[in-house]
């Protein structure tokens, strides 16, 4: 069987479209010491522009201002806070949740 370029483009669009949801993602935003802007912080918590400025005003979001007064955060200071936020479960599961146990 012979393909021709146009059929391996399509075979090759089909197999990366399977795989991107088991790639981890790779490049300069999976290391720690990355400074994010309010667009880059909006995407990687996948919230709006206008709750990273609530949070910020209240102080309840880890943040350092420019001499311009922009807004950058750390990814190693966000994700320290994203696990300060984790509760842990205190009760056993009930109903349904219990028949997969």
């Amino acid at each position: 069987m012979t393909f021709d370029e146009k059929d391996l483009e399509l075979i090759a669009l089909k197999v990366t479209e399977a795989l991107k949801p088991h790639l981890k993602p790779c490049g300069r935003h999976q290391e720690p010491d990355v400074i994010m802007t309010i667009e880059g912080l909006s995407q990687y918590l996948s919230v709006s522009k206008k709750w990273i400025y609530e949070a910020t005003s209240t102080r309840s979001i880890p943040h350092f201002k420019l001499t311009n007064k922009q807004l950058r955060f750390k990814k190693k200071d966000i994700d320290g806070w994203i696990d300060s936020l984790k509760r842990t479960a205190i009760n056993e599961p009930t109903s349904k949740l219990r028949l997969i146990k």
